[in-house]
């Protein structure tokens, strides 16, 4: 089992900024890729930013430029720098992290943590 603790959400003005940061232990060894979902109300879960062990990255469309997501495979840890906030973007922040394991692909996910933009 993977344990992953998100922290760095809050409430910030239209244009401000957060960064997010999640922590993983447990059973590290093998993750392949970390990344963030958000979830709003009444919508599905949707990918935000995902980092692979390798380097490559990868954003919706609706972040590209204004978020950036970096690894710490040190630290087993992930980060989201959140820049020019819209209030389109106020959701609950999930931190994930894949991995195979005999050929099964597991994901893990965090609680959660709330980002409210307001306008």
């Amino acid at each position: 089992q993977v344990q992953l603790v998100e922290s760095g959400g809050g409430v910030v003005q239209s244009g401000g900024s957060l960064r997010l940061s999640c922590a993983a232990s447990g059973s590290v060894t093998g993750i392949s890729a970390m990344g963030w979902y958000r979830q709003a109300p009444g919508k599905e879960r949707e990918l935000v930013a995902v980092a692979t062990d390798s380097g490559t990255t990868n954003y919706a469309e609706s972040v590209k430029g204004r978020f950036t997501i970096s690894r710490d495979n040190a630290k087993n840890a992930v980060y989201l720098q959140m820049n020019n906030l819209k209030p389109e973007d106020t959701s609950v922040y999930y931190c994930n992290a894949f991995k195979y394991n005999w050929g099964n692909a597991l994901n893990y996910w965090g609680n959660g943590t709330l980002v409210t933009v307001s306008s």
